[in-house]
């Protein structure tokens, strides 16, 4: 059994509280009136079935009802990450380990450290 994190409610609970709703990040199409029938069809029935990590839509139906994203991989069933909707992941086919942290500038780090702010 997995234990799911909601971003939202900020607790694990059991899997049996969410649904799965498919691969998370499809873009609608900007004009629909405007696509072909191939165009329309690939973003209604087409979706990515990756081995390794893979970003799925969620959503916690017994509890706070919000949709989420998570990061899974396929492979191991292991959770690495959920973030809500709008926000991008950590964890991508390009940074299977996580994105590194951004560096701030030295520039940056001097106003920090004149505004008082540790950086």
């Amino acid at each position: 059994m997995f234990l799911i994190y909601c971003p939202y409610c900020e607790e694990h609970r059991e899997e049996e509280e969410f649904h799965p709703k498919g691969q998370a990040h499809i873009a609608r199409p900007a004009d629909p009136e405007a696509c072909s029938d191939e165009e329309w069809g690939d973003y209604l029935f087409f979706r990515d079935n990756p081995r390794g990590i893979h970003h799925e839509l969620w959503v916690h139906a017994v509890g706070c009802r919000k949709f989420f994203n998570i990061t899974r991989n396929t492979v191991s069933y292991e959770i690495l990450e959920t973030y809500r909707m709008g926000e991008q992941p950590r964890f991508t086919a390009e940074y299977p380990e996580g994105k590194p942290a951004e560096k701030k500038s030295a520039a940056a780090k001097e106003v920090a450290q004149q505004e008082g702010v540790k950086a």
